[in-house]
């Protein structure tokens, strides 16, 4: 069953990119850069199609004509020593960073694009350093845009707080514009000036329990809002996510980027990723959240991060990719939410809060049922006796 609000930004017909983005480089553990090729391969286009968008896909973007300046980029381009050795000891700490500073800018770009064209972009990563990019790209395209940021973990870190200078748990700090200004145009942080300001109010938590101590102190320095899990156990998803919504968009007028990293998700539901943390969002939970940012009919990108199909056995890849794509079908419209159901035949229905709709037999007999579509066919003894239609 899907469900389509008008989309307040998207024109029609309403159309889909898939922007695949192969790319590890902001961590250290091979394997994500996989993932695109999988999600991809395991029929998300397909699926997308069938829920009624036009979708457009060009290949996964290749990097290979990406590769580090040459000789002369300094790390910093100051007379003071005593700065230089503090910015020149954070900097050496970050892993690739003038890789991923480009490898960024080039989706950023590519995002741009799409969303100027009126489409929707779907990047598939990676790791999530290429937020930067995706984020980026859409700010350029709607400065007014907020960001709902699925994790367990805050990546917020900066050049000075992060402990393992992988810049996957940093993109956030780019973003908000947290990190110390470029002493030079040849630095390494002149290589990030490109990315777009993302006022902090904007940007919004779901799922966090991994959070480093110098994170904690930046979310709460900044004021920016985070609901740990701490919060979705004792007020339930639907509610956090109508207090993330009313923090960042509060009069529902702004378009939202959902940047969706699957180690939000516990690692029953999904294993084969990088960072795992037990205690996370249920399948339901998670899909929830797409499915609500959705229905705003304000979504304007979503990025799906962080998937490593070389992480686990093969079954947990499996698992893994599909809760993949379901994220993404959800965020698209595809949905287990009963709001309006009619029996065709006059049969009384019960909705007990469950995705499926509950009918029974006039004489008590067991019963199964059959989707088609948007039609729940309730059959006894191989005999239809129920058929409901839902909207």
């Amino acid at each position: 069953m899907s469900s389509t609000p008008s989309n307040k930004f998207l024109p029609s017909p309403k159309t889909v990119a898939i922007v695949g983005c192969p790319f590890s480089g902001g961590q250290s553990k091979l394997g994500v850069d996989k993932a695109p090729i999988h999600l991809v391969q395991a029929g998300l286009i397909n699926e997308v199609e069938e829920l009624g968008w036009r979708v457009v896909f060009d290949g996964h973007h290749q990097f290979e004509d990406i590769s580090t300046p040459p000789d002369g980029i300094q790390v910093n381009g100051t007379s003071d020593a005593a700065v230089n050795t503090a910015l020149d000891a954070s900097i050496a700490r970050l892993r690739s960073p003038l890789l991923v500073a480009q490898v960024c800018e080039s989706v950023a770009s590519a995002v741009q694009a799409h969303a100027e064209m009126g489409h929707l972009p779907v990047t598939l990563g990676g790791d999530h350093s290429l937020a930067m990019g995706t984020i980026s790209g859409t700010l350029r395209a709607y400065d007014q845009a907020c960001v709902i940021w699925i994790d367990a973990h805050a990546d917020i870190n900066t050049i000075h707080s992060t402990d393992s200078g992988n810049i996957h748990g940093m993109p956030l700090s780019f973003l908000l514009k947290l990190n110390p200004p470029a002493p030079s145009p040849d630095s390494v942080l002149a290589k990030f000036d490109w990315v777009s300001h993302l006022p902090a109010e904007r940007l919004v938590y779901i799922g966090l329990r991994d959070v480093d101590r110098g994170e904690k102190e930046i979310l709460k320095k900044h004021s920016i809002k985070a609901f740990s899990m701490h919060e979705v156990d004792r007020y339930g998803i639907g509610k956090v996510v109508e207090m993330a919504l009313d923090h960042v968009n509060p009069q529902r007028d702004r378009p939202i980027h959902l940047s969706f990293d699957v180690d939000a998700l516990d690692p029953s539901v999904a294993p084969s990723t990088g960072t795992p943390v037990r205690g996370g969002l249920t399948f339901r939970e998670g899909h929830y959240i797409c499915e609500a940012i959705h229905q705003t009919g304000l979504l304007v990108a979503f990025d799906l991060m962080e998937v490593n199909p070389t992480l686990a056995d093969a079954e947990s890849v499996r698992q893994t990719v599909t809760v993949g794509c379901s994220l993404v079908r959800s965020a698209l419209g595809k949905s287990s939410i009963c709001r309006h159901v009619c029996c065709l035949r006059g049969c009384p229905i019960f909705l007990n809060g469950d995705a499926r709709p509950r009918v029974e037999h006039p004489q008590g007999l067991p019963t199964m049922w059959i989707i088609n579509d948007a039609h729940y066919l309730f059959v006894t003894q191989a005999k239809p006796f129920c058929e409901l239609q839902v909207s």
